[in-house]
């Protein structure tokens, strides 16, 4: 009962930690003699064409009649492992349940994504959005896999861009309220003990838990090398060494015993 009251207390509350009007940056620059505050970055090119797609894409499901569109190209796991219908691990993503979600996974979409691709250019940065998107939502599969209910919005990107840029700048501010300064290292822990309560507490809920605790796990491999081409490649033939070490190691014994067989006979 606590930790469900906790995972509704935190949901509500998530939109207004991350409101524009409530959030600001504190940075301190190596270059000036003083800190900076700002309302947020400016808006970087990739991030604006994500924005752009999330927004048509929302105009079409106003305009589309019913929930065809939730139905097709939403993430339902029964769908994906039944029916392959394997594009909705990526279509879910621009999909949203009104305009409040939209613009709630926008503004951290904005705030953090921006900051993000300019250290890592563009291409990088819709790389890392997928991955931790399409992270997301195999987990969500993972978990539920027989579950009939669309999962729709980037909140599983979402969270791990937020996970990134925790990453990346620890040490940064966020003034909540204008008021309350507050590091993103803590900002962005807190945020993950919630979800990972909210995913165990109530993993069937509306709220689609599971694929935010996703994004932020796939967000963390990510940055710590391991959903890299060429990390894989490297951890699959330390692998494949591993297995040929333990060959030898039972060849070499055989070997050592017909030879100690051998001496024997030859003793006797």
């Amino acid at each position: 009962m606590h930790t469900r009251l906790l995972s509704v207390v935190c949901c509500q509350l998530f939109p207004i930690l991350l409101s524009p009007l409530s959030l600001c940056y504190h940075q301190l620059m190596s270059f000036g003699p003083r800190p900076t505050m700002r309302l947020g970055p400016t808006l970087t090119p990739m991030v604006k064409y994500l924005m752009i797609a999330c927004a048509a894409t929302g105009l079409l499901q106003v305009l589309s009649p019913g929930r065809d569109i939730e139905v097709i190209f939403g993430l339902t796991p029964y769908a994906v492992i039944s029916k392959l219908f394997l594009w909705q691990i990526v279509s879910y993503l621009f999909l949203h349940g009104g305009f409040g979600h939209l613009f709630w996974n926008m503004v951290p979409l904005w705030m953090f994504g921006s900051e993000l691709e300019r250290y890592w250019g563009g291409k990088e940065f819709l790389r890392f959005f997928l991955i931790t998107g399409i992270g997301a939502g195999l987990l969500s599969i993972a978990v539920q896999p027989f579950s009939l209910i669309p999962i729709i919005g980037a909140s599983g990107a979402i969270y791990g861009i937020l996970m990134a840029y925790g990453l990346m700048f620890p040490e940064r501010l966020v003034y909540l309220y204008f008021l309350f300064p507050v590091k993103v290292k803590y900002f962005v822990a807190f945020l993950g003990i919630v979800t990972f309560i909210s995913a165990l507490s109530s993993p069937g809920g509306p709220i689609a838990h599971m694929a935010h605790l996703g994004g932020m796990v796939f967000g963390f491999l990510y940055m710590k090398g391991l959903l890299s081409p060429s990390a894989v490649r490297q951890s699959y033939q330390r692998w494949k060494l591993k297995q040929l070490r333990k060959k030898f190691k039972v060849y070499d014994s055989q070997r050592r015993k017909q030879k100690e067989k051998e001496d024997d006979f030859w003793i006797n």
